[in-house]
Formats: structure tokens, C-alpha cells, sequence
């Protein structure tokens, strides 16, 4: 597959903005006061998380991208706008005095993750009316819209940015969460895991009845597209008129942290380029299969996925 030029592709990624903190050390006893691992912390990294990680990988693959989200006023918040700036990302973030910026810790010993720690709030009203205000004044200057939600909050006026942009011809991805899918309606594609879909249409028993629950909740959402993500059984596509389903592109899988990003950003930016659906679905899958070979909230470069030439 030929390397699409993403450079004049404009993406707005809109959702819960996190930090993610990553804490490295040597396990090498156990907690006399608990039956726990003693973690001597070695290293400290920073990267963003949420919809700041969709944000990363499509800046990653060359393309152009912004950021809105919430923030708090505070040191986590300055260093989400701070790796923001070195990833060549445009920064919207919206500062909320009243909550702190989501942060997810992870303490990993010996390759293992062994405890994630969790900081949220949820955004003030006063703050969301503002982010939708700047949707909307952003519009315009993006070609593709994903909404990522991480069910934080952020996204309570995620209907209006549906039809907001799809009113103004864009295409609009939705990275969805929750037990109503109905506030997602018309957007261009929908990417839910298995989990997640579940939660919606309840569990089926063949892969017919899969394709049937699919392709009505489709119809019912008025969705150009259904893109199911389903960990090692790869990906499925349903549309209107053809159901693609790809396997699993991973060698071999370390951290699946992330990998649902990486698939949507990738999807975007093919489609922003103008590439056919099918195409940007194996892209898409063969970079979601890059990613989860990586350790932790990760991002595929445009030489991984296209050669080095590229």
C-alpha cells in the first residue's frame, strides 16, 4: 500500500484530555507491613493520555492536528500543554480552577504494570459551555473531528459536536463509552470494542448474530460505518454495503494500552487523505498492531507503517 501524503490532513481531536505517569523501579522484596511488592522508583516518565494520546498519534503519522480539552490549573495541566507543544500538537485546552487534571499512574516493575493509580474530576458546566463555544469556532479549520470519550465528563455535548460538524460536511469519528450510544447518532464511524458494544446490543453467540446486532444498531444511528475492534480476533467493518473483517496484524502482543487510539487516529488520518475506506481499515489494523508490541499509551510512526521510505 502506497504511503498517502498526510501532511495537508487537518484532524481535531476532541475528549478527555489525561496524564499519564509512568513510575519504573526494581522490585526486589516484599513489604513487611503487606503482603506487596517493594517498588524502588528509577525512572519517571510523562505521556500524554485519553484523547491527548489520539492526539499524539496522529501527529506522529505527520498529519496536522488540535487538541480541546479540559484541564485543571495545575502542575499536571502544565505539563499535558508543555508535551503538547513538543509533539507539534495545536493546544485548545480549556484551564477548570475548580477540578485537577486526570491523571492515570502506573507503577511498573520488572516489565510489569503492577498498580494503577487514578486523580479525576469531572469538568464545571461554566467550562464545558466554553469548549463547545470553541468547537464550534474551531470547526472550520479541520477536515476530520474525533470525539474520544473516556466517560469522564468532558463530552456531555458530544450530540451538538455531532451534528455541528456533520452539518458542515465533516467527517466525525467517535471513540464511544457508556450505555447510550444514541448520543452519538450520525456521526461517519463508530469504533466500539467488544465490551463496549455488548453493553448495547447484549452478547451474541455467532458470528451472524454479530453481524445482525451490528448492522441495526448502524441503521438505528444513522452511522455511515460500525468499526468493531476486537482485540485478537482483529477488526470487523460494517457498512451499507460490505462487512470487512481483518485479522489480527500483532507479532506479538506486550501492552494493549492505547491500541483503540491508535486505530482511530490512523483511520482519520487515512481517510483524511482521502483514502478509501478498506484501505484505511488495513492500515489502521496493521497499526494497531504495531502499537500493542509497545509499553504502555504508545504511537506508530508514518516509516512503521508505510516502510522507511515512506
Amino acid at each position: 500500500m502506497a504511503a498517502p501524503d498526510l501532511s495537508a490532513v487537518r484532524i481535531l481531536v476532541v475528549g478527555d484530555v489525561m496524564l499519564d505517569r509512568y513510575w519504573f523501579g526494581e522490585v526486589n522484596r516484599i513489604s513487611p507491613e503487606a503482603p506487596v511488592p517493594i517498588v524502588r522508583v528509577e525512572k519517571r516518565e510523562e505521556r500524554l493520555g485519553g484523547a491527548a494520546n489520539v492526539a499524539r498519534n496522529v501527529a506522529s503519522l505527520g498529519a496536522q492536528v488540535g487538541l480541546l480539552g479540559v484541564v485543571g490549573a495545575d502542575e499536571a495541566g502544565e505539563q499535558v500543554a508543555a508535551l503538547l507543544a513538543a509533539s507539534s500538537i495545536h493546544s485548545y485546552l480549556q484551564r477548570d480552577s475548580a477540578i485537577s487534571t486526570i491523571i492515570k499512574l502506573r507503577v511498573i516493575g520488572r516489565q510489569q504494570q503492577l498498580l494503577r493509580i487514578d486523580f479525576e474530576d469531572a469538568p464545571t458546566d461554566t467550562v464545558l459551555r466554553d469548549k463547545l463555544t470553541a468547537f464550534n469556532s474551531k470547526l472550520p479549520e479541520y477536515d476530520v473531528i474525533i470525539l474520544s470519550d473516556y466517560n469522564k465528563g468532558s463530552l456531555v455535548n458530544v450530540a451538538d459536536m455531532v451534528r455541528s460538524a456533520r452539518a458542515a460536511g465533516k467527517i466525525v469519528m467517535v471513540d464511544p463509552k457508556g450505555d447510550d450510544f444514541s448520543r452519538y447518532a450520525g456521526a461517519t464511524i463508530l469504533t466500539p470494542n467488544k465490551a463496549e458494544l455488548k453493553r448495547i446490543v447484549g452478547s451474541w453467540s455467532s458470528e451472524q448474530q454479530l453481524t445482525d446486532k451490528a448492522q441495526a444498531l448502524r441503521l438505528e444511528l444513522g452511522l455511515d460505518a460500525l468499526l468493531l475492534t476486537r482485540s485478537e480476533e482483529g477488526m470487523s467493518l460494517y457498512t451499507a454495503s460490505d462487512i470487512l473483517h481483518m485479522h489480527a496484524a500483532a507479532r506479538e502482543v506486550f501492552d494493549v494500552s492505547g491500541a483503540g487510539d491508535t486505530v482511530i487516529a490512523t483511520m482519520a488520518a487515512m481517510l483524511g487523505a482521502g483514502m478509501p475506506m478498506a484501505d484505511a481499515l488495513i492500515a489502521a489494523n496493521r497499526a494497531g498492531g504495531i502499537v500493542v508490541g509497545k509499553l504502555g499509551t504508545a504511537t506508530v510512526t508514518r516509516a512503521e507503517l508505510f516502510g522507511a521510505g515512506a
